[in-house]
């Protein structure tokens, strides 16, 4: 369900469970994680497979254990937060609830234009992935973080680019967009990522 694809200094993870919403699993958690730790890639791209980039936690997980709480959610961030080169959430389709905590823990977030996005733990009794918040806060501001966390708001792709959620806006082949985007960073040594990162205060 995670389709792993290292080659020329770039790492793509697929979210490759289309006819579940690219639905997330702990077990696809940690099969991330254990990618983007133990790569050597310049550069991570996070995508998913059809029309949607994850519709956040498997349900049927949820109810029949932990995965709402599981610690594996901040695991992934970390490992997203800690890859050394640069970290590229190319958003397929909607993103929405704990699948949030992966594009805000990434460098640069790139979406196409039918996109929705929502992290509605208001709903459903829950607390937001513990660093999800301040990431959120640093991109939109405290009063849009709160409204989106506070009141489930439902964001357009539009909307996720006027606010900072999200960096760029692919109204063609999103791929394509992506590979330009990330051009610079693969002809440029890792260590040179790593030290422009380390003096960019996020």
């Amino acid at each position: 369900m995670i389709r792993a694809e290292e080659a020329d200094g770039r790492l793509t993870l697929t979210i490759d469970r289309p006819d579940k919403a690219n639905a997330l699993t702990e077990a696809m958690l940690v099969e991330m994680a254990e990618h983007i730790t133990a790569s050597k890639a310049k550069v991570l791209v996070l995508t998913g497979e059809g029309k949607v980039f994850s519709a956040g936690a498997d349900l049927e997980d949820v109810r029949n254990g932990t995965l709402a709480t599981s610690p594996a959610w901040e695991q992934l961030s970390a490992a997203i937060v800690g890859f050394n080169g640069l970290s590229v959430a190319a958003l397929n389709g909607s993103c929405a609830g704990g699948a949030m905590g992966m594009m805000l823990a990434c460098d640069l977030r790139v979406t196409v234009l039918g996109a929705k996005f929502f992290y509605p733990v208001i709903h459903i009794g829950v607390l937001p992935q513990p660093s999800d918040p301040a990431r959120l806060a640093s991109l939109v501001g405290p009063a849009t973080a709160k409204r989106i966390l506070l009141t489930g708001a439902k964001l357009t792709a539009d909307e996720t680019l006027s606010l900072g959620l999200v960096d760029q806006i692919a109204p063609d082949n999103l791929l394509d967009e992506v590979a330009a985007l990330i051009a610079p960073a693969l002809a440029a040594p890792v260590e040179q990522i790593t030290a422009i990162k380390g003096l960019i205060v996020s």
